[in-house]
């Protein structure tokens, strides 16, 4: 049996899709530094949406904490301007906004328990541990290699 919005009779309706704006196309077509926010945008948009909806079908399972990592990376000015993208809930930051991207500093796993994980850039071995999206972005600073600027596209690379 369904009501009239589609959910069956004592299911908790599904959360609404979110738009994923601003359109990544478009934002190419102005520069890397759109091409950045965009993506900061999009991410932040998919993952609310994808917690959102976590707590609302498994209240009771832990969610990692990406929502907060991807919130304190955008604070910090010097990894406001690399591309960021996720994979398997792990942030990443290029200097490239294309692929292949070019991660040259380390990637922030957030775990479940509410901890995040600091990897060496292009490896699996763990360099440090965190509280905080803020102290696991602090750390993240603090091996910035000298000179990497703002992203750029793969032809200016």
């Amino acid at each position: 049996m369904s009501d009239n919005d589609g959910a069956h009779v004592g299911e908790r309706p599904l959360l609404p899709r979110p738009v994923l704006l601003p359109d990544l196309a478009a934002a190419r077509l102005l520069g890397p530094a759109e091409v950045v926010e965009a993506s900061r945008q999009r991410l932040l948009l998919g993952w609310k949406a994808m917690r959102d909806y976590q707590l609302a079908r498994r209240p009771d399972r832990p969610y990692p904490p990406v929502v907060p990592l991807l919130e304190a990376a955008y604070a910090e000015p010097r990894l406001r301007v690399l591309h960021p993208f996720t994979s398997h809930h792990s942030l990443n930051l290029s200097s490239c906004t294309e692929y292949p991207y070019l991660v040259q500093v380390p990637p922030v796993d957030p775990l479940p328990d509410g901890r995040f994980r600091i990897r060496g850039p292009r490896s699996a071995a763990v360099i440090g541990w965190a509280d905080t999206a803020e102290e696991a972005v602090a750390r993240v600073v603090a091996r910035i290699p000298p000179g990497l600027g703002p992203a750029v596209t793969r032809a200016e690379a």
